[in-house]
């Protein structure tokens, strides 16, 4: 049995849910990988991380590209020996206000791109370096937007709903295998995507209707995704639950 410490491997971990995700697994004593295509915010991340005592290593990814997914992995296998946890977290909105037949291809390529085949490029070289470190878990981004209609947004629906069937077929196929699979669903997240994108009027009226009546904020994933990486969530496997303050439960 290996005493090496358990590694965490962190995407979109610049910014946002997962830069307070990563944070988190540092906290709880894991060797946190930062993985993100803004090297500004992950660098930041990396430092205040290792400046509250953890240990974490920023890697520079573009989860749309297969190849950048696959160095990043390697070396992440390569630094720490081995890869125990993931959560896949880097996305973008894309554009937002047009309905599903006025969606720019432009906009559909870059979304799905980014948002769902990403998410795939992570399972494809996360899974076999899992099995190698003996099992681990997985932990997908998908959206409220991702289990119910989304107006003005059908790329991003479109995206997350799919992350959220991969999330499940990945959980029927490696569940057996030792690694755990499933995906978490933010509701209204206080993050510069919902304060500052392209989205931010339609999301501000959403929360409005949010029976918590508040945004929720980006630990409150976070803990969720600890949660499902933890040996305390060993019998759940494929699963897509959501944290929004029961929007969804209307």
């Amino acid at each position: 049995m290996s005493d090496r410490r358990k590694v965490a491997f962190v995407t979109g971990a610049g910014s946002g849910i997962g830069r307070a995700t990563a944070r988190l697994f540092a906290a709880r004593g894991y060797a946190t990988v930062l993985a993100d295509l803004n090297e500004t915010g992950g660098r930041e991340a990396e430092t205040a991380i290792r400046q509250a005592g953890g240990e974490a290593t920023f890697i520079s990814c573009n989860v749309a590209d297969d190849a950048s997914v696959k160095a990043a992995v390697d070396l992440a296998v390569a630094t720490y020996g081995g890869l125990d946890a993931a959560f896949n977290a880097a996305g973008i909105e894309g554009e937002n206000g047009n309905l599903t037949a006025d969606c720019t291809l432009d906009n559909w390529h870059k979304v799905i791109a980014v948002d769902l085949t990403g998410v795939w490029h992570c399972l494809r070289h996360q899974i076999p370096a899992m099995l190698a470190s003996g099992g681990g878990a997985i932990v997908n981004c998908a959206s409220t937007a991702g289990i119910r209609g989304a107006m003005t947004c059908g790329a991003y629906s479109a995206a997350k709903h799919g992350v959220v069937g991969l999330t499940k077929t990945a959980g029927l196929e490696y569940g057996s295998q030792g690694v755990r699979i499933n995906a978490v669903c933010p509701g209204m997240i206080s993050t510069p995507m919902t304060q500052e994108g392209t989205m931010k009027d339609l999301i501000a009226e959403m929360v409005v209707h949010t029976p918590a009546g508040r945004f929720g904020q980006p630990e409150e994933i976070g803990q969720m995704v600890l949660w499902l990486c933890s040996d305390d969530a060993s019998f759940v496997v494929g699963q897509a639950i959501a944290v929004d303050g029961a929007l969804t439960s209307r």
